[in-house]
């Protein structure tokens, strides 16, 4: 479901690489131009600008606007110029190399991708790093996230909506019954939560939510300042309703003190094609206000510019 709005009739791609080029050229950086381009492709268009450009110039794209753009800007005109699974893979090896328990990165792409692209994010990983994802997250982290993000960036969930009622709900009390004994790292709890595919981890919520009275996450807020139990609610949340997910992040990002353009800038640079509208139906349905609001009242200049465009917004 993609949010960008593509031009009916899009310019051959070798326009596209001299307009962008000669953004490049004199004494300023024509920010404008970039973001009319580059916001208005999609992902199969921005690869051929890039191949193109590399071409026709003897440079990457991306080396390009490094050289021209700065701050938040550049960074999220980076992020949205590659290829989806490079840029997680970007993402992974950023979060993997300077973990905190805070960071959501690494749970945002195990799981709110599908099985297909987590595996293609892999392969990237492996070509442009030299080592596997894995291989990354068992070394930078420790103990229990260690315990729960190397399953989930390695699982290959079954994609199917088929269920298994009788085991959601085996499933659903094993689940409530660690959560008593406050066995959150418990094995078989991991197991569920990193293994299942969606719908079954779907049915077992919902079965959990009948059975016992409330959604699991309340239940797993025993120690709001526990950042396992957070990454944990994070995992559950992004897994079974990545829109409300999304919302939630943005939420924070913008209505802090001080903006969170890390949050801000990922969330918008990966989402924008794919469920951006249901997220910004959701973060309305919250706030009370449009997300093109919320985003222009905390940014300025060209990095609110190029945000907007790729939100969708009709003032963009």
């Amino acid at each position: 479901m993609a949010t960008i709005t593509v031009p009916a009739e899009v310019p051959p791609v070798s326009d596209d690489v001299e307009e962008l080029h000669k953004a490049f050229e004199g004494w300023g950086t024509n920010e404008g131009a970039i973001i009319s381009i580059l916001a208005h492709r999609n992902a199969d268009q921005r690869k051929l600008i890039r191949h193109a450009y590399a071409q026709a110039h003897n440079q990457d794209l991306l080396k390009a606007l490094e050289k021209e753009l700065t701050s938040d800007f550049e960074r999220l005109i980076l992020l949205w110029t590659l290829d989806p699974p490079e840029r997680d893979a970007v993402l992974a090896n950023e979060s993997s190399k300077k973990f905190s328990g805070s960071d959501r990165a690494l749970v945002e792409i195990a799981c709110t991708r599908s099985s297909h692209e987590l595996h293609l994010v892999r392969q990237v990983y492996h070509t442009k790093y030299q080592k596997s994802l894995e291989e990354d997250v068992a070394c930078h982290t420790t103990g229990d996230f260690r315990k729960l993000l190397w399953p989930l960036v390695t699982s290959y969930r079954y994609e199917g909506d088929e269920v298994n009622m009788s085991l959601a709900k085996t499933e659903a009390k094993l689940l409530h019954d660690k959560i008593s004994d406050k066995c959150y790292n418990d094995d078989d709890f991991i197991r569920i939560i990193t293994t299942r595919s969606k719908a079954q981890v779907n049915a077992t919520l919902n079965e959990y939510k009948n059975e016992f009275g409330q959604e699991i996450n309340k239940d797993l807020k025993a120690d709001p300042k526990d950042e396992f139990l957070a990454m944990l609610r994070a995992t559950i949340k992004s897994l079974t309703n990545p829109a409300k997910y999304f919302e939630k992040v943005l939420r924070l990002a913008v209505n802090r003190q001080g903006t969170d353009e890390g949050a801000l800038t990922r969330v918008v640079a990966t989402r924008a094609e794919f469920d951006m509208k249901m997220i910004k139906e959701e973060y309305q349905k919250r706030s009370s206000v449009s997300l093109d609001s919320a985003i222009a009242k905390d940014t300025h200049g060209d990095y609110e510019d190029m945000l907007l465009a790729l939100i969708g917004s009709t003032d963009a």
